[in-house]
């Protein structure tokens, strides 16, 4: 897959191709049944496939103040993106320039000459350019003009029949609700971070933990006890079981909440290293212990719900 940061020539030279467009925060279901139509349309038609993106959400740029957390990094986006078959993605600037950019100017600029598109595939309800005058309708009106069509798509649903998108992904992670999460995903939730220094008190009490620092901008799922696996970087997966949270039994109060994993069958030193924690199934709350043999009986429970939950 090739991966474009420049528009000042075009992308395939001499070919067309079949286009989406889109955040792509989380890269769900949604997402994927899109791309799955273009690649599929590109290759029956015999020209390449593309998805444009952004290199930031465009709504810390346009909103910052209401700026959604994001559920995946422009890494982990590009990783997924891999997987799907397409030929390019083309991950575009967004700043304040690029939000001041007229819905007409940026199809030309984007889609006629850098992109050749003959068919632009997009949810229903998507919304681009200035002002997000940018719409299936003036797409359609533009494409007559330049010679492209347009293909809209209704919106993907979840078993409970809700529709399947990014903002229902985060609300579900708000409530610790792991199972609905990975159901819109496709995939388990995924955070990343790199080990940071402690209090290290789980170290004193059995239960050494790896403090994962996610920086402040991502989504983490709610406060609780969840069984999962850890990838380090050297490519080893251990199961682990993760508290998210701010230790109550040991703090009264705390600003920021703590990812910290104790990773199962582990022995040795993960400090400054990122991790990747891959989430299975939440356990239960977060909850205040009247002292150190409550809490290690009930560590060494979650424990064994973990060994039972995660298969390596």
């Amino acid at each position: 897959m090739l991966v474009v940061h420049s528009l000042q020539t075009p992308v395939f030279l001499g070919e067309r191709s079949v286009v989406t467009i889109g955040a792509y925060d989380g890269l769900h279901r949604g997402h994927t049944s899109v791309i799955a139509s273009v690649v599929d349309r590109a290759k029956q038609l015999g020209h390449r496939s593309v998805v444009v993106t952004f290199d930031r959400h465009p709504a810390s740029v346009v909103r910052p103040e209401s700026a959604p957390l994001l559920i995946t990094s422009l890494d982990q986006r590009l990783e997924l993106l891999e997987r799907t078959g397409l030929d390019a993605v083309v991950v575009l600037e967004f700043d304040e320039t690029a939000a001041a950019e007229e819905a007409e100017s940026f199809v030309r600029r984007v889609f006629v000459d850098a992109l050749s598109a003959i068919d632009i595939v997009i949810g229903e309800d998507f919304h681009f350019g200035k002002g997000r005058r940018g719409n299936v309708e003036l797409l359609a009106a533009l494409g007559s003009q330049h010679d492209f069509s347009v293909t809209p798509l209704e919106l993907r649903r979840s078993e409970s029949a809700d529709i399947i998108s990014s903002t229902a992904i985060r609300s579900a992670l708000r409530q610790g609700d792991i199972k609905a999460a990975s159901e819109m995903l496709g995939r388990n939730m995924v955070i990343r971070g790199q080990v940071v220094h402690g209090d290290e008190r789980g170290r004193t009490i059995g239960f050494p933990t790896a403090n994962v620092d996610v920086p402040e901008r991502f989504i983490i799922p709610a406060d609780g006890v969840y069984a999962a696996k850890c990838l380090t970087e050297a490519g080893v997966e251990f199961a682990c079981a993760v508290n998210i949270g701010k230790r109550p039994t040991f703090y009264g109060s705390a600003d920021r909440s703590l990812v910290e994993c104790h990773l199962l069958d582990f022995s040795g030193d993960l400090y400054s290293q990122m991790l990747a924690v891959e989430f299975v199934e939440r356990l239960r709350d977060e909850q205040r212990f009247d002292g150190l043999e409550a809490l290690t009986t009930q560590l060494r429970a979650d424990v064994d719900r973990t060994r039972a939950c995660v298969r390596l």
